[in-house]
Order: structure tokens, then sequence, then C-alpha cells
């Protein structure tokens, strides 16, 4: 595994805030969105990796660690103070370890053990050089999209030199707790915190999804349908005569799951008009401007 540098890869200074960080994520998210480049692999995989660099970077244990070791590539001897022992790793390889701390493949998420705050390299290393046993419970996080949560999705994770597979189930909300019995070194149990990552076209707000769509002038004047995203895939939208810009209308059993049906999808009406009109076309508003001065 190649070393990723998080801060190049969101566009931004070390010395970034917590809200250029995200502000970053946010424009390179919406972007690089598998929805607006399908097919394109080369766009899924920097999708991919702009998640990753947000999902260590937003968080302060995780960018505290990186920043320490993550971007230098190697472990200065006694680096770190709590006794663990790097011996057994390759410094060259460092970059390798420490992503796949943060995740693994695809670096989804990140690990601490036994409940503490951050991550106890101490025991994680435990057994790699030194042979300290590993711990039995391990915390960590998984990072998904929005669709992903809403559909339910399979990941596969690193837990030392295992890969398993972790099911998010469809509906899954921001901090909903996966328990892998077993799963964990010392065959105690990995909890997972899944982190629902944003999504620049949908809001998430209770069990209601908020989107916006782009509605012509003359399609809200006289009546039309428009189509519309959902998290279920796009539909049409009948848009009632004389609909106004920022006009929001409901659609009922299109929001997020929930028992017994679903929230609801409200949808925004913004008005546009062509910035290349046709001289006919020019014609004709000037001609509706003159019948309603």
């Amino acid at each position: 595994m190649a070393y990723k540098d998080y801060y190049d890869i969101l566009g931004v200074p070390r010395s970034a805030s917590d809200a250029d960080i995200k502000s970053a994520y946010r424009r390179l998210a919406k972007q690089y969105h598998p929805d607006k480049n399908q097919g394109d692999e080369s766009a899924a995989e920097k999708f991919k990796e702009i998640g990753e660099a947000y999902a260590v970077l937003s968080d302060v244990e995780k960018r505290k660690l990186y920043d320490q070791y993550g971007h230098a590539g190697t472990v200065p001897q006694g680096a770190y103070q709590g006794g663990a022992d790097f011996s057994g790793i390759d410094p060259t390889q460092f970059s390798d370890f420490f992503q796949g701390l943060f995740g693994g493949l695809g670096g989804r998420g990140g690990f601490r053990t036994g409940g503490g705050a951050g991550v106890d390299l101490d025991d994680l290393l435990g057994g790699l050089g030194g042979g300290r046993r590993f711990v039995q419970n391990v915390e960590g996080e998984l990072s998904v999209t929005l669709r992903e949560a809403f559909e339910g999705a399979e990941h596969t994770i690193a837990v030392g030199d295992r890969r398993i597979q972790v099911r998010v189930p469809a509906g899954t909300r921001d901090g909903t707790r996966l328990r892998l019995a077993g799963q964990a070194p010392g065959n105690g149990d990995l909890l997972l915190t899944v982190r629902v990552l944003e999504d620049a076209r949908f809001e998430l707000r209770g069990d209601d999804v908020h989107t916006s769509v782009n509605v012509p002038v003359p399609t809200a004047a006289i009546g039309g349908t428009v189509r519309v995203p959902t998290l279920r895939g796009a539909i049409e939208l009948k848009v009632p005569e004389g609909s106004s810009s920022g006009r929001t209308l409901r659609l009922r059993g299109q929001g997020w799951p929930r028992a017994g049906g679903a929230g609801d999808l409200y949808v925004k009406l913004n008005l546009t008009l062509p910035s290349d009109l046709t001289e006919r076309e020019k014609e004709l508003y000037r001609q509706l401007a003159a019948l309603r001065p």
C-alpha cells in the first residue's frame, strides 16, 4: 500500500482548520461522486481517497496521530512514549501499517482498543516484536456514504493480518454501533461505530430527506415535470403551474426508512433561465413582459 498524503488529497495545507477540511471534502465529494461519474473508475477511486482522507483529518485523535507519524513514513526511535515496540516494523513500510490501522482496505475507518480515548499503539502492536498480547476488545469507526447507509452495503476491513466482511444494514444512521463478536484479536469483540459521510445533494433531517432541483422558468410558469434525484433513483416530479423559486414540494414515503414505512422527501425548486437565449426566445419574453408591466 503506497503512502498517501491526506492533506494533498483534499488540497488543503497542514495548518487547515476543521472548517477548511470540511469545506474541501464537500466540494471534492460533489465533484467526484460516483453518481455523477458513472463508469469512471478513476473518479470512483478518487472519491474513496477523499472519504479516507476526511475520515482521518476530521477526527482530532486520528489527525494528531497522522500528523505525528503518518506523513513522515518513518517512526523515530522512542517517539511513542507508551512503550510500544516498533522494532518489528520496517520503517519504510510504516505508512502501510498506519493506513492499515485507519481502516485497512479502503481506509474506511479507524480502530482503538478497549474503549480508551484514542489509539493505544502499545496494545495494538503487542506481539509484533516484543511478545505482547493483543487486547480483548477493539473499538473503531467505519465511514460509509449516505447512499450506502440508505441501501445497505458490505465492506472489507483489515484487523491485524485478517480481512473481515462487515455488513452495514439498510437504513443505518450515523452513530450506529455494530458488534462483530469474536472478531477482535484475542477473540474479543470488534465494536464499530458507523459514520455516515455528508452528501452534497441530500440532507437528512430526522426521517426526512431534503434536496433541490433546477426548474426552467417556463415549466414553473405553466406547469410540467422535472427529474428529481432521490436515494432510490431519479423520478419524475410534477411541478404545479405558477411555482416560484424556493417553493418546496413533499414526496411522501421517499425519505429515510423507519419502522412501518419511511420518511418524506422535500424538494426545493430553483428556477433557472438559460444563458444562451435565442433571438426568438428573447422576443417572446419581451412580449410576456409587455403583457404584465
